[in-house]
């Protein structure tokens, strides 16, 4: 656990690279970044600037050439594979672009996936989905699958799925970049709302001035090297 003072994603000199071809290309260059819980931060860049693998590296999903990386009092950066997997069942709630719905599944069905895997019984699973469901507004669509919902419905039955395990801290890449501006707005709204009202730590990607308008905090990565904009 951390304390009150200590930010809830510690950041220190970063190196990430991928190998194309036979050549290595930097990714990330020397990030340091601190992440105060409760924080909403957007990261904000152009495309191919390295917000996407710097947001996967907090959430676990990929590892770092060189650096620390902690979260949560723990140092992700240090993690196995198999341990990493762990971790990010228990601690990340994603977000998606594209909402990562299985589509033969009804939205119930979808948020009480992740909880399939812990010890809770099913009355209790149950009790979970429809709390998280009716936090995001739609428990009178839980019996209807994605192909019957629109996007911007879709994305807050996948926000309550990324919020079904009480999460360390709620990632977000690009939430809002499949829908149109009145859906958009909603989910912002909501997420905005899981941040101050019950604090939340939000990490958003986006290229949207007007996503990023919701966040506290903005960072600006260029060319795998980060900036701070004040929000």
């Amino acid at each position: 656990m951390t304390s009150p003072s200590t930010p809830i994603v510690e950041i220190r000199n970063l190196f990430k690279s991928y190998l194309r071809s036979s050549q290595r290309v930097p990714v990330l260059e020397d990030i340091t970044l601190d992440v105060a819980d409760g924080e909403f931060l957007a990261l904000m860049g152009p495309s191919g600037s390295g917000k996407s693998t710097l947001l996967n590296l907090i959430a676990g999903i990929d590892h770092p050439d060189s650096g620390l990386l902690r979260v949560g009092g723990v140092e992700v950066s240090a993690l196995s594979e198999g341990e990493l997997a762990a971790w990010r069942a228990a601690h990340v709630g994603f977000i998606f672009q594209f909402y990562n719905l299985i589509p033969v599944l009804t939205a119930f069905e979808n948020v009480e996936l992740p909880l399939l895997l812990t010890p809770l019984s099913r009355k209790e699973r149950h009790e979970h989905v429809a709390l998280a469901l009716r936090l995001v507004s739609l428990e009178d669509r839980m019996d209807h699958r994605p192909g019957q919902l629109s996007g911007g419905q879709q994305q807050r039955v996948a926000i309550a799925r990324a919020l079904i395990t009480d999460p360390t801290i709620l990632v977000a890449d690009e939430p809002t970049g499949d829908l149109d501006r009145e859906s958009a707005e909603e989910v912002l709204g909501l997420m905005d709302r899981l941040n101050r009202e019950f604090g939340k730590t939000v990490i958003m990607v986006t290229h949207d001035p007007r996503a990023a308008e919701k966040a506290r905090v903005i960072r600006h990565l260029e060319k795998g090297l980060l900036n701070h904009v004040p929000a």
